[in-house]
């Protein structure tokens, strides 16, 4: 059995130089999630949250310390590198969805699939990854703005998932839903986690934050 967390961070701090005094938004974090986990990410606005996502979905690096995604040293790797790593091994799911507004919903899935395979589908996943969302063909047809907002979350879930990813970053993905859409949305989330993806999930909601294995609190760029 392999032994190795698919995400460590061992003391890691982030802190954006200002003119008005140095921000330590990570202040010394030490964090370990193993494959097929379901981590809850909580703390008041300003705590730390967002910069945290960021190292783990290696859309930055820290100041100091180490940030390891299935083993790989993110402050090691080039920009090239950690381009191929967000591409092939995480999916993400945002608060506000991100489609492209001018490509249908078929054609937002598919377009992670375009970059990394400069081909487009022939092989009939796309619409296969929407029906499993409840997005059917034709609902696919349509760009984002007509659809409604949980259609359009589905329809980003998907789009994480195309490209097969190990782990799963949702920022808030609930946010924007009512309380029947987001229960719908967190119960796909933990379908997908049972069939084995390692999830991890920003959010504000007690209620939400139920649906993970467990919770972790940070509070002024340290785990509370």
């Amino acid at each position: 059995m392999d032994s190795t967390p698919v995400i460590a961070l061992v003391d890691v701090r982030k802190i954006y130089p200002l003119l008005s005094g140095d921000v330590h938004a990570l202040d010394g974090v030490s964090l370990r999630i193993e494959k097929g986990e379901f981590v809850a990410i909580m703390g008041p606005s300003g705590s730390g949250k967002s910069t945290l996502m960021n190292q783990i979905g290696c859309l930055d690096v820290p100041t100091s310390g180490t940030v390891r995604i299935e083993g790989q040293d993110i402050g090691l790797l080039s920009d090239f590198d950690l381009t191929a790593l967000r591409r092939d091994s995480i999916g993400y799911i945002f608060q506000k969805f991100n489609l492209i507004p001018l490509l249908t919903a078929y054609e937002n899935v598919e377009y992670p699939l375009v970059l990394k395979d400069r081909t487009y589908d022939t092989s009939g996943r796309v619409q296969a990854l929407l029906d499993s969302v409840g997005i059917d063909a034709a609902l696919a047809a349509h760009r984002p703005a007509e659809l409604s907002g949980g259609q359009q979350q589905r329809v980003a879930v998907a789009r994480a998932l195309v490209n097969e990813p190990a782990i799963l970053l949702c920022d808030e993905p609930t946010g924007n839903l009512d309380s029947k859409t987001s229960t719908q949305i967190m119960e796909m989330l933990a379908r997908l986690n049972r069939e084995g993806r390692t999830v991890i999930m920003v959010t504000h909601d007690e209620s939400t934050a139920k649906y993970a294995d467990r919770t972790i609190r940070i509070q002024d760029g340290r785990i509370a």
